[in-house]
Order: structure tokens, then C-alpha cells, then sequence
């Protein structure tokens, strides 16, 4: 577990295509991938993490770039665990297209 989420009650992970997935109540909110920590975007909060810089996760695949609805989660909100706890319930309302 990361320590970023310690403290924080009812955070679970589990390994996932070759990073981990995190969990709150059984339902996902953020990912690792390639040593970054990225939540789940949608309309209601992407633009929280683009006003702060945040860019989306990019993969490469055999049909080119793939960019999925995650977002890399900015330093200041890591260093603060009530704005923390906030996004990740924002991430967990984001509803499946």
C-alpha cells in the first residue's frame, strides 16, 4: 500500500497489468503505472486535474497510442490528506461511459 493512503480507511490494492489497481469499497479510484500514481477521470472532475497540469495516462499498444480516462494525481494533493480523501470520493462517483 501506498503511504499516501495511510490514515485513510477502507483502501485496499491489488496487482494489475504489471502496476496496481486501488480500491475503496471494492470499486476502483487509482492506478500505479510506470511508478506514477493516476485516478479516475470523468466530466464531473477531469478538470480539477487539468487546471493543475496534470496530464492523462498514455500507453502504447500494436494499433499506436492509447490514452485512457486516468489522470496522474498532482504532488499537492498527495501532501494534503483532506483534499486526498476529497478527489479520491470525486474519482469513486465517476460513472462508466
Amino acid at each position: 500500500m501506498l503511504d499516501v493512503f495511510q490514515g485513510i480507511d477502507g483502501i485496499t490494492s491489488k496487482r494489475m497489468f504489471g502496476g496496481f489497481g486501488f480500491y475503496r469499497s471494492g470499486k476502483i479510484f487509482g492506478i500505479i503505472a510506470e511508478g506514477k500514481l493516476y485516478f479516475k477521470t470523468g466530466d464531473t472532475n477531469r478538470h480539477d486535474f487539468e487546471k493543475l497540469g496534470s496530464k492523462p495516462f498514455v500507453f502504447s499498444s500494436k494499433r499506436g497510442s492509447v490514452t485512457i480516462s486516468y489522470y496522474e494525481l498532482p504532488l499537492e494533493i498527495m501532501e494534503d490528506k483532506e483534499i486526498l480523501e476529497e478527489w479520491i470520493e470525486k474519482a469513486l462517483e465517476v460513472k462508466k461511459k
